[in-house]
C-alpha cells in the first residue's frame, strides 16, 4: 500500500480515503469538488492506494457475490496501516475523517467501529450488502460523532440477490447510527456506477462544511 497526499498538508482537517487505481485517477477532480461544495480549501486528502480492492477492504472473509473474486478479510491490515503509517504523517492538532466509495465506504464504517480516532465517516454508495455487516453494526456501534451515508436510488434494483439487499441494509444502518450520532442518508439518482467522485465529495463536504 502507498499513500499520496493532496490539498493543504498543513490543514487541521485530514480526509482519509482508500482507493484503487481507478479511484486514484479521480482524486484531483474529487478534491476540487470538495472545495466547490464545502466552500473550504483548508483540508488535506490522504489517498491510500490499496493493492487488492476486495482483499484489502473487506472486514472479514466472504465468498464472491459478483464474478469469481471473493473477499479475504484483509481490512484489519489496512486499518493498521492507516493508524500506524498514514495518520502519523500529520503532526500537531488534526481532525481526521475517513470515507470512500463502494467497498471503501464499507471499510470506512467498519474502521470507525474499531477506533474513535475518526471525527466523521463518509460512506458513499457503501457496500453494506456485505455478508453479516448489518448484524455486525448491531453489536459494534460506530464510534464517530458524524456519519454521512448515501446510495443511488437504483442500486437495490439488481438481479443479484445479495446486492439487492443494499437498500434495506442501508436503511437499517442509518436507523441504528442515528440513535447514537449525527447521521444523514442521501439518495442520489442512478445506479452504483454513476458519479462516484461527486458522491464521495458530497460526503466529505458534509463532514467538514
Amino acid at each position: 500500500m502507498k499513500t499520496y497526499i493532496f490539498g493543504d498538508k498543513r490543514a487541521e482537517a485530514v480526509l482519509v480515503q482508500a482507493v484503487d487505481a481507478h479511484d486514484f485517477s479521480m482524486i484531483e477532480r474529487q478534491t476540487e469538488l470538495i472545495k466547490s461544495i464545502s466552500g473550504r480549501e483548508d483540508f488535506a486528502v490522504a489517498a491510500v492506494l490499496v493493492d487488492s480492492w476486495n482483499d484489502d477492504l473487506s472486514p472479514w472473509a466472504a465468498p464472491a457475490v459478483f464474478g469469481k473474486d471473493g473477499f479475504s478479510g484483509g481490512g484489519e491490515r489496512t486499518l493498521n496501516f492507516v493508524l500506524g503509517d498514514v495518520l502519523p504523517r500529520f503532526d500537531g492538532k488534526r481532525r481526521f475523517y475517513i470515507g470512500g466509495y463502494s467497498l471503501a465506504g464499507l471499510f470506512s464504517l467498519w474502521a470507525a467501529s474499531k477506533t474513535c480516532v475518526f471525527s466523521g465517516v463518509a460512506a458513499a454508495s457503501a457496500s453494506v450488502w456485505f455478508p453479516d455487516f448489518v448484524g455486525y453494526i448491531d453489536k459494534n456501534p460506530i464510534l464517530s460523532n458524524r456519519v454521512y451515508l448515501s446510495l443511488g436510488d437504483k442500486e437495490e434494483k439488481t438481479k443479484n440477490p445479495t446486492m439487492a439487499t443494499v437498500g434495506d441494509a442501508m436503511r437499517s444502518i442509518y436507523a441504528k447510527i442515528s440513535r447514537r450520532a449525527e447521521c444523514v442518508l442521501e439518495w442520489n439518482e442512478g445506479n452504483h456506477f454513476r458519479d462516484p467522485e461527486l458522491r464521495t465529495a458530497k460526503g466529505f463536504s458534509w463532514l467538514i462544511k
